[in-house]
This record gives structure tokens, sequence and C-alpha cells, in this order.
């Protein structure tokens, strides 16, 4: 997991290297892409689960975004005070610039890897994820919190005394 961790930084880097000329982030072109890439508008906590962040920051970005333009807001007749975003002439083009780079760039990157082995690594990328949705994290025993099986929350099982009632 750890290599994930550090290809992750990585990529979002690079990505932030590879859009700077369009004067966008990896995060920009991320959010331009879960509209675009949907094709239909969608709301704050759409984008968000869909580009793997928190709805907090999607909203917080999507409206430094709809200030510079690449998005505007439209009304959501399934729910009142949540809008959709759609994405705007100027927008798209920033997306379709962005792909366009990232096209050059990527093609770069893999030109003298095996596309065999291209294909399998996507393949065990995706089990991962799946797995990563189906499979529970374990709880772990953390002495001194209750959860490590021992009779009350203090360290060795002894609790705190309790105060007056």
């Amino acid at each position: 997991m750890l290599e994930i961790f550090r290809l992750r930084r990585k990529l979002l880097d690079k990505g932030d290297d590879l859009v700077r000329p369009l004067r966008m982030t990896s995060a920009d072109w991320q959010l331009l892409g879960a509209v675009a890439l949907a094709g239909q508008p969608m709301t704050t906590p759409m984008i968000a689960e869909a580009m793997g962040l928190t709805r907090q920051g999607a909203q917080k970005r999507l409206n430094r975004m709809v200030e510079q333009g690449y998005f505007r807001q439209q009304a959501n007749p399934r729910h009142e005070r949540s809008p959709l975003y759609v994405l705007t002439e100027y927008g798209s083009a920033a997306f379709n610039k962005a792909m366009a780079l990232h096209a050059r760039w990527a093609s770069a990157l893999v030109q003298d890897l095996d596309p065999d082995h291209l294909e399998h690594a996507l393949e065990v990328l995706q089990a991962l994820g799946r797995r990563l949705e189906d499979v529970r994290v374990p709880r772990a025993g953390v002495p001194g919190t209750g959860e490590d099986g021992a009779a009350g929350g203090g360290p060795g099982g002894v609790s705190a005394p309790q105060g007056p009632s």
C-alpha cells in the first residue's frame, strides 16, 4: 500500500505540473473530469464521491471554480439546496486541453512498457478497489481504549474513577 500512496503523490504532483500552464491544479482537473465524463450535471456529493473527495473539499473548490468560470450552477429539481454543476464552454475547453496534454504525457510515460503488463496492472488495481469496498478493516485492540477486550477503559483494563453522581 505504501507504494500506492507514493505513486498517488507523484501522479498528483505531475498532474499539477501538467495543467499548470492552463492555470489549473490536478484537483481542478479532477472536478472538471468528473462532470465531463459523467456527461450530465452533477451535485457536489456526486462529484465528491466520483473523485474520492470529501463533500466539503469538493464544495470549496467548486465555489472557486464557479467564480473562475469553469462551472455554472443550475437548479436541482430533486433537491432545492443542492444545485447541479454544469461545465461552461470555458470549463469544457480547459478540460479538453488538459486531456490533450495528458494524452501526450501518458503516451511518453508508458512508451517502453509492455501493454500486457499495463493491462494486468490495471486489472490488479481494479480488483484491489473492489476488495477495499467489500473487505472489512479488522479492529486492532488498542490498549487503554476498551477496544482490547480488557474490562474498563484505562491502562490494564482499570476504569477511571467516577465522579459523584
